[in-house]
C-alpha cells in the first residue's frame, strides 16, 4: 500500500483562508495559535504516517482473534501504536484543560482525527468511541463519575464503548430488553444489568488497562417505548475507591464479528450478566438514556463523517501514485505523443480529479461544521451560540452521511483506476473500499440520518437554520460572479442552491401534512440530503476558489492554488450538476413507491 501523507497544506489553507482561524478567537483558547495549530498537525502527520500507517494493510491481513477465555487479541503492532498514541496526549486534544486535555478547538481535534483514520481506520475506531464516551460523561456524569473515570478516559489509558443494539433492537431502539436491575437497599448504588449487546466497536481488547461501557438498559419498572430507556456505565474492571482496577465485572465477549472490512477492528457481541449480573451505574435521569445516549452519537456521526473523508483521502492519494507509475498507452499527438503513464489519459484524470475535488470539498464542510461546534460551545453571545447549535444541528448529518456515501465512491473510483490491479488485494485499493463500505451505515444508517435531517431538524424550525446557509451559499454566488474568470462557477453555483431551496419548500409544504407527511419525508428524505450535501460542498469549493483566486492575485505563486482552482471548477461545474438531479427526483413525487408492493413480484 501506498505510504500515506497527511494532506496538512489543505488543512491550512481549510483552517487559515477559508476559516480564517475563527474559532481560536473565542473565549478558552487564548493560548492557542495558528502556530501552535501547525505544529500539532505535523506532529499528528509524523505519527499517522510513521507508526499507524504502516500497520493498515498487516492489520486487515491479520485481523482479530477472540481466545477461549473471552479475552480478544488485536493485530501485531497495534497496541503499541494506540499507547504511542496515547501517551502523546492525543486523545484529549480537543478535551478542556480543566479535565485534563490539551483544550484545542474542535476545529483542530477533527483535523487530526481525519489523518488518524486516513491511515488506518480500524485503529481509530478505538479512540473515536472513546470521545463520545467523554463527552458524555462529561455532560450527563455525576461529579463523582466525571472525577472517577474522565481522567483516564481522557488520558488514554482507559478505553470507551457505546452499546445500543441488540439483535431485536436495530434502527428501533424502543425494542430494547437489556435490563438493569437495583441492587438491594443498603448494598451501594449501583445495578445489576443482564442482556446482549452486538455490534460493539472494540467492546473487548487488550489495548487499554479498562474499558468503560455505555449501555442502553430498562430498569423493571420502566416504561415501553424509549422513555422506558435509561444509561448505565459497566466498567470492564470495577474501580476501586482509592481508583486502582478491581475484579472483573461480569460482562465477557461472546464473539466477534468477521466482516467485510475494518478487520483490525474488534466487532463484539457482548454478554453482559451471565452469572450475578454486570455491576453498572446510573448515568444522568432514569429514562432520559437516549437524550444522554445522543450527546454521545452526535459526536461519533461527525466523526463518522471526518473518518470517511481520511479514507476517501488516502484512496486519493492511493489511485495518484498508482496513475503517475503505470505507463499504458500513447498521449495524443497534439500533447506529444509517446508512451506516458494512465495518469496522461483525460479520461483517468476525470477519475483522479473526482476523486480530489469530493475530497477537498468533504474536508472543507466538516471542518466548517466542526468550527460551528466552537462557536456553539465557547462564543460568548447567547445568540451566536444558539444559531451556531441550530447549523451544527442540520450540518452534521449531512457531513456523517453526505460525507461516508462519497467516500465510497471515492473509494471504488480508486480500484477502478487500477483497473485489474484494483480487484487484487495484494495492491490495497480494495482494502480502502472494503473499509469505508461500514461508514454509511454504523452510528446510524446514512437513510437514518436522511430522516432526522428531513423529518427532525428541518421540520423543527420550518428550514430557518438550512435557509441561512442557503443564503450564504447564494451571496457566494454572488462573489463568483463579480470575481474575474469565475462567473461560469458562480452561476452553476446559484442553479444549485435555487434548486436546494425549491426542493426545501417541497419537503416543508408535504412534510407537514397531517395524513401524508410520514411518507413524503420518509420519500424525499435521502434525495434531499443528496441534493444538500452536493449544494453546501460546491458553496465550499466556490469559497476556495475565491480564496485561490485571492493569493495568485496578491502574487503567490504556490502551484497549491492551481490545483485548488481546477478542483473547484470541477466541484462546482461538473460534480454539482449531478447533485441538482436531486431536485427532479423529488419533484417527481412519491406516488412510484407507494404503488410498489414488493410482495407482489
Amino acid at each position: 500500500m501506498t505510504p500515506y501523507a497527511a494532506p496538512v497544506r489543505d488543512f491550512r489553507f481549510v483552517l487559515e483562508e477559508l476559516l480564517e482561524h475563527g474559532s481560536l478567537a473565542l473565549p478558552g483558547f487564548e493560548e492557542a495559535s495558528p502556530d501552535l495549530v501547525e505544529a500539532v498537525l505535523e506532529e499528528a502527520a509524523k505519527l499517522a504516517g510513521d507508526v499507524w500507517a504502516p500497520l493498515n494493510a498487516s492489520g486487515d491481513r491479520q485481523g482479530c482473534t477472540r481466545r477461549q477465555d473471552g479475552s480478544v487479541s488485536v493485530p501485531d503492532g497495534f497496541i503499541e501504536a494506540y499507547r504511542a498514541y496515547a501517551e502523546g496526549g492525543w486523545n484529549g486534544i480537543g478535551v478542556s484543560e480543566a479535565r485534563g486535555g490539551q483544550g484545542l478547538p474542535e476545529v483542530v481535534a477533527s483535523a487530526v482525527q481525519e489523518i488518524l483514520h486516513g491511515a488506518n481506520m480500524a485503529l481509530g475506531l478505538c479512540p473515536m468511541l472513546t470521545a463520545g464516551a467523554i463527552e458524555a460523561l462529561a455532560h450527563h456524569g455525576s461529579e463523582e463519575q466525571q472525577a472517577t473515570y474522565l481522567p483516564k478516559l481522557v488520558e488514554g489509558t482507559w478505553a470507551g464503548t457505546m452499546n445500543l443494539t441488540e439483535p431485536q433492537a436495530g434502527s428501533d431502539l424502543s425494542k430494547v430488553r437489556t435490563r438493569a436491575v437495583p441492587c438491594p437497599e443498603g448494598e451501594g448504588d449501583y445495578y445489576r444489568l443482564s442482556g446482549q449487546k452486538i455490534y460493539i466497536t472494540w467492546g473487548e481488547h487488550d489495548a487499554a488497562e479498562n474499558i468503560l461501557h455505555l449501555v442502553l438498559a430498562r430498569t423493571p419498572d420502566a416504561p415501553e417505548g424509549n422513555r422506558g430507556i435509561s444509561l448505565f456505565l459497566v466498567p470492564k474492571f470495577l474501580v476501586n475507591d482509592d481508583g486502582s482496577l478491581g475484579e472483573r465485572n461480569d460482562v465477557t465477549c461472546a464473539s466477534i464479528e468477521h466482516k467485510l472490512g475494518i478487520h483490525g477492528s474488534p466487532t463484539c457481541t457482548l454478554s453482559f450478566g451471565e452469572n450475578a449480573g454486570a455491576i453498572g451505574y446510573l448515568v444522568g435521569e432514569q429514562g432520559r438514556g437516549l437524550n444522554h445516549m445522543f450527546t454521545m452519537m452526535n459526536e461519533a456521526r461527525h466523526k463518522v463523517g471526518v473518518q470517511g473523508i481520511g479514507v476517501a483521502e488516502r484512496a486519493c492519494q492511493h489511485a495518484f501514485a498508482y496513475a503517475m507509475d503505470r505507463v499504458q498507452g500513447k498521449r495524443p499527438a497534439h500533447r506529444g505523443g509517446g508512451e506516458c503513464a494512465i495518469s496522461d489519459h483525460l479520461d483517468v484524470r476525470r477519475m483522479l480529479l473526482s476523486m480530489r475535488a469530493r475530497t477537498d470539498a468533504l474536508r472543507a464542510l466538516a471542518l466548517y461544521c466542526a468550527a460551528q461546534l466552537d462557536v456553539a460551545r465557547h462564543a460568548e453571545d447567547e445568540d451566536d451560540r444558539q444559531a451556531a447549535q441550530a447549523r451544527a444541528e442540520v450540518l452534521i448529518p449531512v457531513v456523517k452521511a453526505f460525507s461516508t456515501d462519497q467516500a465510497v465512491e471515492i473509494a471504488s473510483l480508486g480500484v477502478q483506476v487500477h483497473g485489474g490491479m484494483g480487484f487484487i488485494e495484494e495492491t490495497g485499493a480494495a482494502q480502502l473500499l472494503r473499509d469505508a463500505r461500514i461508514a454509511p451505515i454504523y452510528e446510524g444508517t446514512n437513510g437514518i440520518q436522511a430522516l432526522d435531517l428531513a423529518g427532525r431538524k428541518l421540520q423543527r424550525d420550518g428550514g430557518r437554520a438550512l435557509g441561512s446557509l442557503i443564503d450564504e451559499v447564494e451571496g457566494t454566488a454572488r462573489a463568483l460572479c463579480a470575481a474575474p474568470g469565475l462567473a461560469p462557477l458562480g452561476e452553476s453555483l446559484a442553479a444549485g442552491a435555487a434548486d436546494l431551496t425549491a426542493a426545501l419548500a417541497v419537503l416543508l409544504e408535504q412534510g407537514c401534512d397531517p395524513e401524508r407527511g410520514p411518507d413524503a419525508v420518509q420519500a424525499y428524505a435521502t434525495p434531499f440530503l443528496n441534493l444538500a450535501g452536493h449544494v453546501l460542498c460546491a458553496w465550499q469549493m466556490g469559497r476556495s476558489a475565491l480564496a485561490a483566486t485571492a493569493a495568485r492575485q496578491a502574487g503567490n505563486d504556490d502551484p497549491f492554488y492551481a490545483t485548488k482552482l481546477a478542483s473547484a471548477d470541477f466541484a462546482i461545474r461538473q460534480w454539482l450538476p449531478v447533485g441538482r438531479a436531486q431536485r427532479a427526483v423529488i419533484e417527481a413525487g412519491m406516488e412510484s413507491l407507494v404503488a410498489f408492493e414488493p410482495g407482489a413480484q
